[in-house]
């Protein structure tokens, strides 16, 4: 049964960008022949939201960004693809957020608090920092966007981490190749 992979580019960087290095290896690892794979760069541009899109909303009309809706409930896995600038994420990964954390849509309230309707995905995150170390109390990227994708119904995460690259980059190295060897196992 062939499955499909979202993957999200948010670097800034093109070449030489460890985060994109490290997604090529974690989507290798993550599929098999057969499987759909849809990249969508984050960092070629996507435009915040606005008042018209909010109003699209509120109406219950067709938006721009209905079609980043479309690729993220179709995937079966998503792969973010995330450095780590000034401690939280890059620009374009906040606004892809804000067009797709749609009530309705990717969650419900309800009266025991609100529900995430997009049950049943995996996420690979695959971080790269110069400095932050993942998962430290200067790391605001990592718990956001757990948050985030658990808001909205993902609780599978997995975050392969090549943190701590401007003291150590060897070691950062060989430990996001070790996670993601661990993926295809």
């Amino acid at each position: 049964m062939s499955r499909t992979l979202l993957r999200l580019d948010t670097s800034a960087r093109h070449d030489g960008s460890v985060s994109r290095a490290l997604a090529d290896r974690a989507v290798a690892a993550l599929t098999a022949p057969g499987d759909r794979i849809v990249t969508r760069d984050l960092a070629l541009g996507l435009p915040h939201l606005t008042a018209s899109d909010l109003a699209a909303r509120g109406a219950g009309g067709a938006s721009a960004a209905d079609p980043l809706l479309d690729e993220l409930k179709a995937a079966d896995t998503l792969v973010i693809s995330l450095p780590i600038y000034n401690f939280g994420v890059p620009v374009p990964l906040k606004a892809w957020v804000d067009h797709v954390a749609r009530a309705g849509i990717t969650f419900r309230y309800t009266e025991a608090g609100p529900q995430g309707l997009l049950t049943g995905k995996r996420a690979v995150l695959v971080v790269a920092s110069g400095g932050t170390r993942v998962g430290s109390p200067i790391d605001f990227a990592t718990p956001w966007l757990r948050h985030v994708l658990g808001f909205m119904g993902i609780t599978d995460i997995t975050v392969i981490a090549a943190d701590a690259l401007m003291t150590a980059p060897e070691a950062a190295q060989a430990q996001a190749d070790a996670q993601i060897a661990a993926l295809a196992a």
